[in-house]
């Protein structure tokens, strides 16, 4: 039912009411009827069942029936425990850092949780806002939550702060009257009221008309509860889970035939089976992921931002768009008065938000306001009209009052005028506050003994109020066409640069014994105020470091459209060229047809919270990875459906904060380029470690399949291979994993969007690389097979463990010669070749370690001979990289 687009009392008589409302037992058999008007709290999940959920993935299902094979085959059982530990200390790091996340619609129903005012039997009484029903006639006062949709029915003065669910700054001056198009968006609907929002200024009285989940809130809570979030890393890693999991099945099945085919025992096959899909498995793949996942986090909270979801972060690092909700997040959500003109000058007002120092210039040029008569009598007349206060905390600004009349008073005190000492010498003597009618605010004042009076408010209703103009020195002259013509055409160029436009006029009459009236007519036009929600100081660098990371930036905004383009064009947002689309103009399109004209949009422009919806799907349906910023109630839903969603911490809502992957403490949006460095790093690094473990991996299969093809013994036995997944792969892909960030992951375009962890390049390379282990493996092997079996299978071990000391080195650069590496720039990562060294000669020379993996010692000569064999593996990869490898191609 769209009720704005009826008149209050038909409202009225809809919901069977009265302006004296609702009777006790009425109200009762309503709330059975229509429910609480609370929202659905959602489940959450305790630490138990967020651990649990560490072990759904492909991959761990392949290493948990792994471990069950080796402890079935095995004696000892010890590798089996190896594997269990290693999945279970993966889990509890992924435990750790998502355990105490918030569930989204939880904190939609806790941020709204408060008391209202309503009549019951024709008395006013304060009632718990989750007792509203439709019928309630609300008491509305100002600074109070409203606690349900409603149509106003009486309003004085009446506004309401709905930016946290519309995305405007302004607040809205709300009228009684109906409106006349039935499918006015929700931030045009100015008679109507809803749940969340709060009230500014003045007071009045509304008719519920919807409660719970029927509210605009409620419907939103709905949306986000059906929104399928996938995170890209979950995804990719699946793939390649699927991949393994085929890999291995046609592998074993097409060995285990062929080994059977040449005479071989099913015994003996068996445990062939049981080496192959424990070389397979990257064993250590799970625990290395999520402690380079960790590594980004803590990286990241070091420069306040805050990461819910571990996989999430990397999302960041290949996003192609990030769509930046306006308020709250380029803005500061705080109004700020940035130029004024008076006698034919235009000032420019610096400063950040409410903050009250900011320097006065014109042209360019800082200027002295108390050498300007004109400038100073401007932020008197502000002063002295404006009422708000402004009051300063530890980490925060709280204004009383309308958020305009806080722009004034700031720009008053930035000029040198305080309202409680300038009123001691100017007593005020009567005011008018803003009405919606008359569409300004007056007030009048004792100075010098005469009656002062000032106007401030719609710029077309003081015009047509003046038939003078100021003058320095306190003179003025009359407002002629031609004058009023410049004026109209200031105020149309002013308003086209995106600011909102006030008008101030003076009346000076003398001061008498009979009452205080205000003569509001034959005003003295003094000049024009523009004012614009203050942009964040941080947003010019973050844009240009965003343009420098083949970033695209696209603002999306409840504003017109107008005001959207003038500061997207300040920010950089929008240049010549880009396309502007609005709300209305999305309705009007599909998501396919959306997703065919978005490519060259810069702005969103009266968007709603669907809209923002079709948005994000438009940008994934054309294979984009796209971030979502936000800080309201409306951006709820699309910081969920993005590929990666980032509140504000301080100013956000609660809403926005559980709905999203990242949180900016600081409010910075600067931090979110060095969170995308940080994405950008982790996606680099987990392809570093893949193409380290699955090189090794394949390199194993390799060499065991073609010996299993050529009918000789196994070169490797089932120990000898989890000791090399386990131990070996183990030290040096954590070492691998702490590999120091380039200093140019945001310079140049953004990494393609790529649906696989594992592409075609980085496919031939961990092929050479595996390639040049089998044959140098293969090769020794031979040598000494026939004259000891033992010896040789120590020797390959031991060969393939020099592969990888070698092989790590080689995968910290796809293009950057080993040869120009500086190596103490991992320090870990020489540790952990050292120790794996160590391990080794532990397991070849130690009596027990020779028992337990089936080892024997290996002599100088034959230490001589197998070393240059691994040195074969920086070969090779040196003369790919001088031949074939580019710059862009870098991992």
């Amino acid at each position: 039912m769209n009720f704005f687009s009826q008149t209050y009392l038909e409202v009225i008589q809809e919901l069977n009411s009265s302006k004296s409302g609702l009777n006790s037992s009425e109200a009762q058999k309503r709330l059975t009827e229509y429910g609480s008007n609370t929202l659905p709290e959602g489940k959450q999940d305790n630490l138990l069942t967020i651990f649990i959920g560490q072990f759904k993935s492909p991959l761990i299902y392949i290493l948990f029936i792994a471990s069950l094979i080796v402890f079935i085959v095995e004696e000892t059982k010890t590798d089996g425990f190896i594997i269990l530990f290693v999945l279970i200390f993966n889990a509890v790091l992924g435990t750790i850092q998502e355990g105490k996340a918030q569930n989204t619609l939880l904190a939609l129903k806790n941020i709204i949780e408060s008391n209202a005012t309503v009549l019951r039997n024709n008395k006013e009484v304060i009632i718990k806002d989750t007792d509203l029903v439709p019928g309630d006639i609300l008491i509305l006062n100002e600074g109070e939550r409203i606690g349900a949709d409603a149509r106003v029915i009486l309003s004085n003065n009446l506004q309401v702060d709905e930016s946290s669910l519309t995305g405007e700054s302004q607040p809205v001056h709300k009228i009684t009257d109906a409106l006349n198009n039935s499918k006015t968006l929700t931030s045009d609907q100015i008679n109507m009221i809803f749940k969340g929002t709060h009230i500014v200024s003045g007071h009045g009285m509304a008719i519920v008309t919807a409660t719970g989940l029927k509210t605009v809130i409620g419907k939103i809570s709905k949306t986000i509860s059906e929104i399928d979030s996938k995170i890209p890393l979950k995804a990719k890693i699946a793939h390649l889970s699927h991949m393994i999991v085929i890999g291995v099945m046609v592998l074993v099945v097409v060995l285990f035939l062929v080994g059977i085919a040449t005479g071989k025992s099913v015994a003996t096959m068996f445990i062939v089976v049981v080496s192959l899909t424990v070389s397979t498995v990257p064993e250590g793949l799970p625990i290395v992921m999520t402690l380079i996942l960790a590594q980004g986090v803590w990286r990241m909270s070091k420069k306040n931002v805050l990461v819910k979801k571990l996989q999430a972060v990397e999302a960041l690092g290949q996003a192609k768009i990030i769509a930046v909700d306006k308020t709250g997040t380029l803005t500061k959500n705080e109004m700020l008065v940035k130029r004024v003109y008076i006698n034919d000058k235009i000032y420019n007002i610096g400063g950040i938000g409410y903050e009250p120092s900011g320097e006065v210039s014109i042209n360019d040029n800082e200027i002295n306001s108390s050498d300007h008569p004109d400038i100073l009598f401007m932020g008197k007349i502000a002063t002295l009209n404006a009422n708000a206060k402004v009051m300063f905390s530890e980490d925060r600004i709280k204004i009383i009052g309308d958020p305009t009349e806080a722009a004034l008073t700031v720009f008053g005190e930035k000029i040198g005028f305080y309202k409680n000492k300038l009123e001691q010498e100017s007593v005020k003597l009567a005011e008018i506050p803003f009405d919606y009618a008359k569409k300004y605010h007056a007030t009048i004042h004792n100075i010098d003994n005469q009656q002062f009076s000032t106007f401030i408010g719609a710029p077309e209703v003081i015009l047509e109020k003046c038939n003078k103009i100021w003058g320095l020195n306190n003179t003025h002259s009359a407002l002629s066409p031609e004058i009023n013509t410049n004026l109209h055409n200031t105020l149309t160029k002013m308003s086209h640069d995106g600011l909102r436009m006030l008008a101030c006029a003076i009346a000076k009459h003398p001061l008498t014994s009979a009452p205080v009236t205000l003569n509001e007519q034959s005003l003295i036009f003094v000049g024009f105020f523009g004012l614009t929600d203050s942009l964040r100081p941080e947003v010019y660098e973050a844009m240009h470091k965003a343009k420098a990371a083949g970033i695209k930036v696209v603002m999306i905004t409840g504003d017109h459209k107008i005001t959207a383009t003038a500061i997207a064009r300040n920010i950089g947002i929008y240049q010549d060229g880009d396309e502007i689309l609005t709300g209305q103009e999305i309705d009007s399109l599909t998501d396919v047809e959306l997703s065919k004209v978005i490519t060259n949009v810069s702005v969103f422009a009266r968007v709603s919270p669907e809209h923002k919806m079709h948005i994000i799907k438009a940008y994934q349906l054309n294979g984009n990875i796209v971030a979502m910023t936000g800080d309201g109630v409306n951006d709820a839903p699309s910081l969920v459906a993005a590929d990666l969603g980032v509140s504000m911490g301080k100013i956000g809502t609660e809403v926005a904060k559980s709905a999203s992957d990242l949180v900016l403490l600081d409010d910075n949006f600067g931090s979110i380029i060095s969170a995308v460095e940080e994405g950008r790093n982790i996606y680099k690094t987990i392809k570093k470690v893949i193409l380290f473990l699955f090189s090794t991996n394949l390199g194993e299969v390799i060499t065991i399949s073609v010996a299993i093809f050529l009918n000789f013994p196994l070169p490797l036995l089932a120990t000898h291979i989890i000791w090399l997944n386990l131990v070996t792969d183990s030290f040096l892909d954590v070492g691998l994993a702490m590999d120091p960030k380039d200093s140019n992951l945001v310079n140049g375009s953004s990494p393609q969007n790529q649906k696989h962890l594992i592409d075609k390049h980085m496919f031939q390379r961990m092929l050479m690389m595996a390639i040049t282990m089998s044959i140098g493996t293969l090769f020794i092997f031979i040598m000494f097979k026939d004259t000891d079996l033992l010896k040789a299978q120590t020797i390959s071990l031991t060969v393939l463990a020099i592969f990888q000391w070698f092989n790590v080195w080689n995968c910290r650069s796809d293009t950057r010669s080993l040869l120009k590496t500086n190596p103490f720039s991992n320090k870990f990562l020489i540790g952990a070749t050292f120790i794996v060294i160590i391990l080794h000669l532990f397991a070849i020379y130690h009596p027990f370690m020779q028992k337990m993996l089936h080892t024997v010692p290996l002599t100088i000569t034959e230490w001589l001979f197998i070393i240059p064999m691994g040195l074969a593996i920086i070969i090779v990869e040196e003369i790919r990289k001088r031949v074939f490898a580019k710059p862009a191609l870098d991992i």
